[in-house]
């Protein structure tokens, strides 16, 4: 059986769900207590966060992990 959800490579959801959460990437480094410029790559896919990091963006910002790094296919 496959699945309806999917990696996404071309979309970032992380800056989306930042965006839909009324948060700036700014705010995210503050909480996260990192650089600006990291949360900039992962908005941006040139680097990922550690699964570690991901949970503590997902708690951050109040939603799923696999919504920061799967979208449902329509």
């Amino acid at each position: 059986m496959r699945s309806k959800v999917r990696i996404m490579e071309d979309v970032n959801r992380l800056k989306i769900v930042l965006v839909e959460k009324k948060k700036t990437s700014k705010w995210l480094a503050e909480q996260l207590d990192v650089n600006p410029s990291t949360v900039s790559k992962w908005c941006t896919n040139t680097s990922q966060p550690p699964l570690e990091t991901l949970i503590q963006i997902s708690q951050l910002l109040k939603v799923e992990v696999t919504e920061l790094i799967c979208v449902p296919q329509k």
